[in-house]
């Protein structure tokens, strides 16, 4: 994290490379129509944006649309001011996953700088957000990590890292966390269907978890 500030932009620049960013980091094709379900706004709107985008030096369009230096610094201080949003909403304020989630989308547009490295001062600098995605600029190191749905019946595990794609899930972060499928949480997988349902056992508790977030939460298993 550094005092260097990007010009500003308009938020929906901000929203843009955040999803651009984010769409990426979880390894999935970052081509517009990706962008436009994410941000449940038309395809045409999409298109012109990225027109717009292209124009101002943001993006690279290709097969795959790109951040450039100018474009990744910002989606990197909008993600940063994000997921550090929601670990003060989570951990100081008490809201849930998904209201912290829903709040930090106003709050990344309006943190200054000077609030966030305060906010990283009384959260003791953390490195991820409260589903495990790292904070851009801090001290994380990337663990050996693999999806839910790669590990062996029986294996033990511990719950690492609800991506991003989740966050999107209509009731997924209500659900996560009332199940105590959160990071830091440790079970073993008790059974696993031939279509990627996993049944994980947390605190004596089992709990189904349907194919689409076995394979898309991160663990690491013994």
């Amino acid at each position: 994290m550094d005092d260097y500030e990007s010009p500003e932009w308009h938020p929906a620049f901000e929203e843009y490379c955040e999803t651009i960013y984010e769409l990426d980091e979880d390894d999935l094709d970052v081509i517009q129509a990706r962008i436009a379900d994410r941000l449940e706004v038309s395809r045409p709107s999409v298109s012109e944006m990225v027109k717009r985008m292209e124009a101002e030096g943001l993006i690279n369009v290709g097969d795959q649309i790109t951040l450039t230096a100018e474009g990744m610094h910002l989606a990197e201080t909008v993600v940063r001011r994000h997921r550090l949003a929601e670990r003060f909403l989570t951990d100081v304020l008490g809201l849930t996953w998904a209201q912290a989630h829903q709040e930090a989308g106003k709050w990344e547009h309006i943190i200054s700088p000077t609030v966030e490295r305060a906010m990283m001062a009384l959260l003791h600098e953390p490195t991820t957000c409260p589903h495990g995605n790292p904070i851009p600029g801090s001290d994380y190191e990337t663990p050996d990590l693999v999806a839910l749905d790669t590990i062996k019946v029986g294996q033990k595990l511990t719950i690492r890292r609800i991506t991003e794609e989740l966050e999107f899930t209509e009731g997924m972060l209500d659900f996560l966390e009332g199940s105590s499928i959160v990071p830091g949480s440790t079970g073993r997988l008790s059974a696993k269907s031939p279509d990627g349902t996993s049944t994980v056992v947390i605190d004596g508790t089992p709990v189904v978890v349907g194919g689409f977030a076995s394979a898309r939460i991160l663990v690491s298993a013994s």
